[in-house]
């Protein structure tokens, strides 16, 4: 029976306040604006969050573990290499006017050979040529990366064949006309139908299809060093076949012969003469990564003739920095969203308290009846609590749709957790406690004849 009147007694308190809010629409709302807006706010930002740091553990995933990338630094941008190398050794003057007289062959295959034989630490090399060519068959023509490596490509960023086989090692000796193309490329030229054992012309020569690629949920965006790229719209050949049937950098044409003959303009731009793209060399074990990439630097500019003409990264360490640093900003994002909520309670104590100043007519004749402090103070508080609950929902909604938004619209990938949806919500009911109590027990502190005066 206690607990019967107890209920009884508290849910026409809360009755109460649903009708006061009822008939203060307008005024509800506006009050509950600040929550719906911070909720909505913590909850698009945390998804904004949450899809950068999937994307970043997706990025590393797709580098793959305990990887070293070397890259040629085009000869546009020695001279600033080597400026920066003389700056730190002290020695400018003797140093640039070396680099004018010193020849590299730059970035070879016989580079990456050395590397996976003399380096201990080395668990496995994989070197990277890549153009752009055009795919022709019956009459489609369609733009491709065309790529140039080994079988180690496959196993170091984890990509699966939807059929077919990988080379083998005739084909990567001899450099037969074999390839293996991207999901994309199958699609574009054969639709329905199973291209494995079927020719495809790439440029001026036509290769055998051995394999199709898997294709993959992910499509990386990073260029440079961090050598992520989709593999759907490329078609894969062994490396020595690259350099015997399409273009080697690394030998001089007959057109730079012509040119040189003829007297060629001596101001023309230097060509790029890597044989090499990207070299990517797979470490044994993670702490001797860094000293590995030392020691790769190193090994390399003795054989480049003393010229800085490459670029030792780890994009894994790099990846996990610029993860570190969304993390921050998140934090930031989210501290601020946050702060708004904060906005929203504070709003709501405001509201309230001229509420309270509102309906002292009210408050005095409810005490007359024979209402006591707890049940004013529960009345207030209920309309405190239910206008940040309603917010909350509101602002669910909201900050779904405004994720959804911000995904189409900017093209940014989002993720809604469940947490924060918990949370932000579980924050707005707290705040409307908090913030709500303050008016509460004011209105609790009239006295029931002054308020009858009013």
């Amino acid at each position: 029976m206690k607990i019967r009147a107890y209920y009884e007694r508290y849910s026409y308190n809360v009755l109460i306040a649903v009708e006061a809010i009822f008939a203060n629409k307008i005024k509800s709302l506006l009050t509950a604006l600040g929550i719906i807006f911070g909720v909505a706010a913590v909850i698009s930002m945390l998804a904004i969050g949450n899809g950068a740091e999937q994307e970043i553990l997706e990025q590393i995933k797709m580098v793959g573990v305990n990887n070293i990338i070397v890259t040629p630094i085009l000869p546009s941008n020695q001279a600033t290499a080597n400026d920066q190398k003389s700056a730190a050794s002290g020695d400018a003057g003797q140093t640039q006017s070396a680099s004018k007289t010193k020849f590299s062959r730059g970035l070879t295959l016989l580079d990456a050979e050395s590397i996976k034989e003399i380096i201990p630490t080395v668990k496995d090399v994989c070197p990277v040529i890549n153009f752009n060519y055009s795919a022709i068959l019956n009459d489609k023509s369609s733009p491709i990366k065309l790529e140039g490596t080994t079988n180690t490509y496959f196993s170091l960023f984890d990509i699966r064949l939807e059929s077919g086989t990988f080379f083998n090692i005739q084909h990567l000796i001899n450099g037969y006309p074999v390839c293996i193309i991207g999901n994309n490329v199958k699609n574009v030229f054969f639709n329905q139908e199973n291209p494995v054992g079927k020719f495809i012309k790439c440029g001026q020569i036509w290769l055998k299809i051995i394999g199709v690629i898997e294709k993959r949920s992910f499509v990386g965006t990073g260029g440079g060093t961090m050598a992520i790229s989709s593999t759907d719209n490329k078609i894969i050949i062994p490396v020595k076949t690259m350099l015997l049937r399409y273009r080697n950098k690394a030998l001089i044409r007959a057109d730079q012969v012509e040119a040189s003959g003829r007297g060629g303009n001596q101001n023309t731009t230097i060509e790029d003469t890597n044989q090499l793209d990207m070299v990517i060399i797979q470490v044994a074990e993670t702490p001797t990564l860094t000293s590995t990439a030392k020691i790769v630097g190193k090994m390399l500019l003795r054989k480049h003739n003393n010229v800085q003409d490459f670029d030792v990264s780890i994009p894994e360490l790099l990846l996990k920095q610029q993860q570190k640093t969304k993390n921050i900003f998140n934090i930031v994002l989210g501290a601020i969203a946050g702060i708004s909520l904060i906005v929203g309670g504070i709003g709501i104590m405001n509201i309230m308290l001229a509420s309270v100043m509102e309906r002292i007519r009210e408050i005095g004749t409810r005490q007359a009846i024979g209402a006591s402090r707890k049940d004013i103070v529960f009345q207030f508080l209920s309309e405190s609590t239910l206008i940040s609950i309603s917010g909350g929902l509101i602002g669910i909604i909201l900050g779904v749709i405004l994720t959804k938004i911000i995904q189409t619209v900017f093209d940014i990938k989002t993720i809604i957790s469940l947490f924060s949806i918990i949370i932000s919500f579980g924050v707005s009911v707290f705040i409307g406690i908090v913030f709500g109590y303050v008016p509460a027990k004011r209105a609790a502190e009239k006295d029931p004849v002054e308020s009858l005066r009013q």
